[in-house]
């Protein structure tokens, strides 16, 4: 059974939507078994997109928008994102949704898009002044939640070394909020952690987060115009050859006995400090 519109309609016929009611529809190609997309060879140009949202601002961002699967109460929310583009859009009902994609879809609409090309490092550092770089930071929802905090806090960018997730896979892009589409990001070239030259050739300090007593405590840090906040995985945080490349390292002061943070908290911390 077909979830209705607004005001009762019928799904897609107030909302722009066309109207899907079989599973193996070939315009749903996109969507297919998400769960499995990390791996399947078929979907790595593909970026997917969860929520309202996130979907709007997708549809907003400079990536190609290449269509938009949702219900009709979600698709109504989007209107005004979709008005005068050529993105297609197709109606479901909430349970052949979730078929199609492969597990429960709570938020009731997903959008696909296409990868663009990656940023050269080079380029991404020239443009901006502050920024966040990470080390073998793998956890899609840390990720995701640093987007999030570096563009609440206005860095110019993010730099990953060559372990790190990617910032497009479904999952950091919903935790992200969209927020990844509109910041520039870039992976740092191999051999690392010598590649952090880039940056402090560049001009730019690196200020590597460390819970080490000696490191000064980041109320006491005047990053200056140009500044990079260093972090590494959740755990084991950054490598000893990484400490060493950074132009300083620095602390977050905490109660006794709590020596550490989530590394994504701990960034929105070091961002909010340095930027006041």
């Amino acid at each position: 059974m077909s979830e209705p519109g607004p005001s009762g309609s019928e799904p897609g016929s107030s909302v722009g939507g066309e109207l899907i009611e079989d599973p193996d529809d070939p315009r749903l190609a996109d969507f297919r078994q998400l769960t499995d997309s990390d791996v399947r060879a078929d979907r790595r140009g593909i970026v997917i997109a969860e929520g309202v949202n996130v979907v709007e601002r997708l549809i907003r961002s400079s990536f190609r928008t290449r269509a938009v699967v949702g219900v009709a109460s979600k698709l109504a929310a989007l209107q005004d994102a979709l008005a005068g583009t050529d993105v297609p859009v197709y109606c479901l009902d909430k349970w052949l949704l979730s078929e199609v994609v492969g597990f429960r879809v709570t938020r009731g609409v997903l959008a696909s898009a296409d990868r663009p090309a990656a940023l050269p490092a080079a380029e991404v550092i020239a443009a901006g002044r502050r920024f966040v770089v990470l080390e073998s930071t793998n956890d899609f929802e840390n990720l995701g939640s640093i987007f999030r905090n570096a563009a609440a806090f206005g860095l110019d960018g993010v730099l990953l070394d060559e372990r790190c997730a990617d910032p497009l896979y479904r999952r950091s892009v919903r935790v992200s909020m969209g927020y990844v589409f509109g910041m520039p990001f870039a992976v740092l070239p191999d051999p690392w952690p010598q590649s952090l030259h880039m940056l402090t050739d560049a001009g730019v300090r690196v200020l590597a987060l460390t819970p080490r007593a000696s490191a000064p405590a980041l109320r006491d840090v005047r990053a200056g115009e140009r500044w990079a906040v260093l972090l590494g995985a959740e755990g084991p945080g950054l490598s000893e050859a990484a400490l060493d490349a950074a132009t300083e390292l620095v602390r977050i002061p905490m109660a006794a006995g709590v020596d550490s943070l989530n590394v994504a908290t701990a960034g929105a911390v070091a961002f909010a400090g340095l930027s006041g």
